[in-house]
């Protein structure tokens, strides 16, 4: 007599795995990302490998892809959405887009300030605000705090973008947190009467302006002055030598960071998968991918990088402020700075 046990067998997980939803076996991850570096290809070049996942990536803007999220609903095929500041974080929290995460690597490596308490989104990179001045122009230690920036002294003499730029609206969060609403107020207030011109141009260009006279002091994320540094072109590397840094408030809170993390999507049809990718970001290679790539600040302690111009910035201390405030700060911020008379 013929067995037909084991054929039997054959025929059912055959059968039992047609009936799984064709996105459970596939090894892919969409991802919807605000960053648009090239150097990120090397993230998800590297991840590819060690798990065998691949990477199909739609960049765009963040307002665009956060609405085009909310618009595929549940059919959206995307499984992780990356942004470059907190407030659209926040604002997808919010929107109720994103997925709980409960992953021990990701609770034990991103501090508790670059992440939400209950795991809707994760930091993997920070970039500082710092004020850069004319060595010309201004003397070291004559500024060293964000606050200072409102002071009489400094009439005409700071160039900054326009404060609807989410860099600036985290950072003015960030002073509401600290001053409350009514003193950051009177700081924008301030600030906007010593502005050297009206808000316009990239962080870049705030440095530019530094440099060129136009203005004594910009207030600029890091990593557009250490890209600077690290330029093929020769003017680039000249204009930056014409500048100084100073870490903010140093002496109390610590300089303001924000990040550029993500989170799972509730719908994600590869949730496994995106959690793996998280996990990815959050590991000492892919930190050290941030700093050497992006010349961003890892957000895991103690990883090792290999970016001279970053580290010669030196040691700084930040604030510890959990991020996620400045987000929920952001429409304050705006307000605020209306009413400041800061476009």
């Amino acid at each position: 007599m013929i067995d037909r046990a084991p054929l039997l067998r054959l025929v059912l997980l055959a059968a039992a795995l047609l009936a799984l939803p064709a996105a459970a076996q596939e090894k892919v991850l969409n991802l919807y990302t605000a960053r648009h570096y090239q150097t990120d290809e090397a993230l998800y070049a590297n991840f590819t490998r060690q798990t065998g996942i691949r990477v199909n990536r739609i960049e765009g803007g963040e307002d665009a892809l956060f609405e085009r999220i909310k618009n595929e609903g549940a059919n959206s095929p995307a499984d992780v959405f990356i942004t470059v500041d907190v407030g659209r974080l926040w604002r997808a929290e919010q929107a109720g887009v994103f997925a709980r995460v409960k992953s021990p690597a990701l609770e034990s490596r991103v501090p508790p300030a670059y992440r939400d308490p209950r795991g809707q989104w994760f930091g993997f990179s920070a970039r500082a605000r710092v004020i850069a001045y004319n060595k010309s122009a201004v003397k070291p230690g004559e500024i060293r705090d964000y606050e200072e920036l409102a002071e009489p002294k400094w009439k005409g003499r700071i160039c900054i973008r326009s404060s609807s730029h989410p860099y600036n609206l985290s950072l003015v969060g960030a002073m509401i947190a600290h001053l409350g609403e009514q003193k950051a107020e009177e700081w924008l207030r301030g600030l906007k009467n010593n502005l050297a011109r009206d808000p316009k141009g990239g962080d870049t260009d705030q440095l530019a302006a530094a440099a060129a006279g136009e203005c004594d002091l910009a207030i600029a994320n890091t990593y557009y002055m250490v890209r600077l540094m690290r330029s093929a072109r020769a003017e680039d590397r000249a204009m930056v030598q014409k500048l100084g840094v100073v870490w903010p408030n140093q002496g109390n809170r610590g300089v303001h960071m924000n990040i550029s993390g993500g989170g799972v999507l509730k719908n994600a049809p590869h949730r496994d998968a995106a959690v793996r990718f998280l996990e990815y970001l959050a590991s000492d290679q892919a930190q050290a991918y941030f700093a050497n790539g992006n010349n961003e600040w890892p957000v895991v302690p103690g990883v090792a990088i290999s970016n001279p111009e970053l580290e010669s910035l030196g040691k700084f201390k930040v604030d510890a402020i959990n991020v996620g405030l400045l987000g929920k700060n952001q429409p304050t911020a705006q307000r605020i700075a209306d009413r400041a008379g800061y476009r």
